[in-house]
């Protein structure tokens, strides 16, 4: 066959398959998303030059009707989500176990949690759930919700300031799009009383544990319990360690040993925290059933109540993670902690699961 015969059979996919510049899925089939989302990088076009034959397009479409998963990556300051369209059943499309495999960065697509954007239930617009990428279900997720926001967004094709009542297992939550892109998020008020966090720790405040001890490695840490609708253990240092520098942590080695301490019934996310100024905190998080992540939006939250009660912090604060800031302000007139920062779509695609 000629050059030229040979080109004439080239089928570019261009039009219909794109992908963004970041990671790739694994060489999974990237589909088009319904729901015009915005991409900020350049995309890179892909062509292949073989015809399929009646067998090979039979075995795509047995794939694609069957078991084909069509999501949206999504992260917030670098906290990263797989985001799955289920509204059209109050049943998660996959299970923990898959959604494990999916998190995978090696043999999966990669990501800190897949989110399920589900139908609204008790008067809430949608109903959002959460497996961690050890398969767990957390009750819900700050940086998490602003992805999911900004997903609906894109599927309902809405513009401008737009809010949703989103049912969460933290309870209702609130987040809001501004004009700027950025998604704000009511996140309702903490909880303090020590059982309801739940940690097995004896409060030290107002029936609050605040700078209370916790032995860990023969340190006597320094911690502060908060619940926003999940748990939290932030602490600002020890005995031993007057000044604590985050960077110099080592989390893989120190966060599980917070995360399963015997004093944390249902396990705990850990915040380790450096203070700037009285409104601008530094930290480190490690997240219960996912390890060292980039960003944790409650655990931001977190974060400020704990740095107001210990008396380091003002109410309103910018919080430094390791993938860029988040504002947050604890008001006093209602109790209501509201979360600030950005979530955008990262690729699209679909993967056979």
């Amino acid at each position: 066959m000629s050059p030229a015969a040979a080109a004439a059979r080239v089928t570019s996919f261009a039009a219909n398959f794109t992908t963004s510049t970041a990671p790739s899925s694994g060489g999974r089939l990237l589909r088009p998303f319904c729901g015009n989302p915005r991409p900020r990088r350049a995309v890179a076009s892909m062509a292949v030059s073989a015809p399929k034959s009646p067998a090979a397009a039979s075995f795509l479409e047995r794939r694609e009707s069957e078991r084909a998963l069509h999501f949206v990556k999504y992260q917030g300051l670098g906290n990263d989500f797989i985001m799955v369209d289920n509204r059209d059943s109050a049943v998660p499309k996959v299970t923990p176990e898959e959604a494990a495999k999916l998190c995978d960065r090696n043999f999966g697509i990669g990501a800190d949690g897949v989110i399920f954007v589900m139908p609204g239930v008790n008067g809430a617009d949608y109903t959002m759930r959460i497996f961690n990428s050890d398969g767990s279900e957390p009750e819900m997720c700050g940086n998490g919700v602003r992805c999911f926001a900004r997903f609906i967004a894109e599927v309902e094709n809405l513009q401008g300031t737009h809010s949703f009542k989103i049912h969460t297992g933290a309870g209702l939550i609130i987040p809001e799009i501004q004009d700027d892109g950025k998604v704000k998020v009511d996140m309702g008020e903490p909880i303090l009383y020590g059982p309801d966090v739940p940690t097995k720790l004896p409060s030290t405040k107002n029936e609050a544990v605040v700078k209370a001890e916790l032995a860990i490695d023969g340190l006597a840490w320094h911690v502060t319990c908060v619940s926003m609708g999940n748990p939290h253990c932030i602490t600002f240092g020890s005995k031993e360690l007057k000044v604590l520098h985050v960077d110099d942590l080592k989390l893989s080695d120190i966060g599980p040993k917070f995360e399963h301490h015997e004093m944390f019934p249902a396990r705990t996310n850990t915040e380790f925290v450096e203070v700037l100024s009285r409104s601008h905190l530094k930290m480190r998080v490690w997240e219960r059933g996912a390890g060292a992540t980039l960003a944790c939006g409650t655990g931001a939250c977190a974060v400020v109540v704990a740095a107001v009660l210990e008396g380091r912090a003002e109410r309103k604060c910018v919080v430094d993670l390791p993938g860029g800031p988040l504002e947050i302000e604890w008001r006093e007139d209602n109790n209501h902690v509201y979360m600030t920062g950005p979530a955008e779509a990262v690729f699209y695609g679909s993967v056979v699961h």
